[in-house]
């Protein structure tokens, strides 16, 4: 089974990458495109894989994952939509703001799609892909793309009408939390700390952190209670956070990023 990748950038990468350490394929089952000689040159040259400037070359894969940006869409579509393959080719979007129906009227004619939305912590496997496909696309046919797909992380079936708030949770948020640890780590140093040490103690918190939540099924509140002692240093923390809006920032930078998605 041929895999091909028009879009050869860092979540394209992160895939290829995820795809080939778990042995789930061959690098010569792989097949990636790019714009310029440059990218491909490092691609063939980090991972052993096929890369070409052709698109078309690419589209006669598989399973095509396109992973350009989403501005580009419309142009690789136009592309690559006439080229003659039989319909048991699997197309995988990763783009935010561009649902099923559009790609199927882009394409102009009955396609197999799964809309995916991985994000960047795939690089180290541990994204997450919310995956949703369309009618044509059977039971088997998904769990043969989900495989691939979990090479790099986990993976959750949604209703299309979610993809909006994905991208908000997972797809974007990966930024936000970069923030939220930048931040962690410029106030230590404020306070003496050594920048590489800040970053470290801020990093791992974060990463436990999720970790608690992922593994002990407590709610999040339950287990900041746990970390709050009476009259004590964390709750006045806390206190602060809640004085200047924490929790409202983080729903409404969510809600205005959906937002986007939708209007793209």
């Amino acid at each position: 089974m041929k895999l091909g990748f028009i879009g050869a950038g860092n979540m394209a990468q992160a895939i290829i990458g995820g795809i080939l350490k778990s042995g789930s394929a061959d690098k010569s089952d792989i097949i990636a495109s790019a714009a310029t000689d440059k990218t491909i040159k490092s691609v063939s040259n980090k991972y052993g894989i096929e890369t070409t400037l052709d698109n078309k070359k690419v589209a006669m894969a598989d399973i095509l994952f396109l992973a350009v940006k989403p501005v580009y869409y419309q142009k690789v579509i136009d592309e690559i939509k006439n080229i003659s393959i039989d319909n048991s080719q699997i197309v995988v979007t990763i783009a935010a703001g561009k649902s099923i129906q559009w790609v199927e009227e882009a394409f102009g004619r009955e396609r197999k799609i799964i809309r995916a939305m991985p994000n960047t912590p795939a690089l180290v496997g541990e994204g997450i892909t919310a995956v949703c496909p369309n009618k044509n696309v059977t039971e088997d046919e998904l769990t043969n793309v989900m495989k691939f797909l979990k090479s790099f992380g986990k993976v959750e079936i949604v209703q299309e009408s979610m993809m909006d708030a994905v991208v908000a949770v997972s797809g974007s948020s990966p930024a936000y939390v970069f923030m939220f640890i930048e931040a962690m780590a410029d106030a230590a140093v404020a306070e003496g700390m050594p920048r590489v040490q800040a970053y470290q103690f801020a990093a791992q918190s974060v990463l436990g952190s999720a970790k608690m939540v992922l593994e002990t099924g407590l709610h999040p509140g339950k287990l900041k209670d746990m970390v709050c002692s009476p009259a004590g240093t964390t709750i006045e923390a806390v206190r602060v956070l809640e004085k200047t809006g924490f929790r409202s920032s983080i729903m409404e930078c969510m809600r205005e990023c959906a937002n986007k998605s939708r209007s793209m």
